[in-house]
């Protein structure tokens, strides 16, 4: 059963349409669809704009839109390492050395797709169960009150509650996280590649099951209800009420 998202969402003045990441065996659940288009160069964050209007975007192993999805989602190699390196250390110039880049290559490890089909679009709450990350896509604010919620239940000997790591941008919606069973978010759309397609005040905020449910557990006793927040919001002109 999937928490109540309303509360957290009023308080921290959210509108966007919420996004999940669903690995999915049916496609009935989940229409309006829209797939890239077969055989074309397509990032998914192309799609940003169908996800606001309710449309969820529907990926296969042989429909992904373009080879950083195929191989971080769907496993399937569309270059050689050669030419990967040369593509990002020699054209995009996003490691210091072929030796660095390979290193990285080396550590993360493709999402492991559980059935045929993957969903990036609004959440569907009968659709839970198949639910592996979700995303805010957030001002600075925003992104500032999640990242304390994020922060809120985390002891010092607890595995780090935000991460910020190196990757393409729809690495940042799955294949990041090392165990998607943590209470965990990772700050995201800091790829350069992808940012285009998002307004540039817009930041990403993913996170797991676990920690979806920690954030909209936020209560009264909470900095959501408190006066840094509310004075905050004061500031930008919202409701001083909250």
């Amino acid at each position: 059963m999937p928490p109540d998202a309303a509360q957290l969402l009023k308080k921290i003045d959210y509108t966007l349409p919420l996004i999940g990441f669903y690995d999915a065996p049916d496609t009935s659940f989940f229409a309006p669809l829209v797939r890239p288009p077969r055989g074309k160069y397509k990032c998914i964050f192309d799609f940003y704009i169908n996800w606001l209007n309710g449309e969820t975007l529907h990926l296969t192993r042989d429909n992904f839109g373009c080879g950083g999805c195929g191989s971080w989602i769907f496993e399937v190699q569309t270059r050689s390492r050669e030419d990967y390196l040369k593509f990002l250390v020699d054209g995009e110039g996003l490691k210091a050395s072929h030796e660095l880049m390979n290193q990285w290559l080396d550590f993360h490890k493709p999402y492991q797709q559980e059935h045929e089909h993957i969903f990036i679009g609004p959440l569907r709450e009968e659709q839970y169960q198949y639910l592996k990350s979700i995303t805010f896509y957030v001002n600075p604010d925003q992104l500032s009150v999640l990242m304390l919620g994020a922060q809120y239940n985390n002891s010092p000997n607890d595995p780090a509650p935000v991460l910020a790591p190196f990757g393409s941008g729809c690495m940042e919606l799955l294949p990041l996280f090392e165990d998607l069973e943590i209470a965990q978010a990772l700050i995201g759309a800091t790829d350069i590649a992808m940012r285009q397609f998002l307004p540039p005040e817009i930041l990403a905020f993913t996170v797991t099951k676990r920690m979806f449910e920690q954030l909209c557990a936020l209560d009264e006793r909470s900095f959501l209800y408190k006066p840094f927040w509310q004075n905050l919001r004061q500031e930008r002109g919202l409701d001083k009420k909250g």
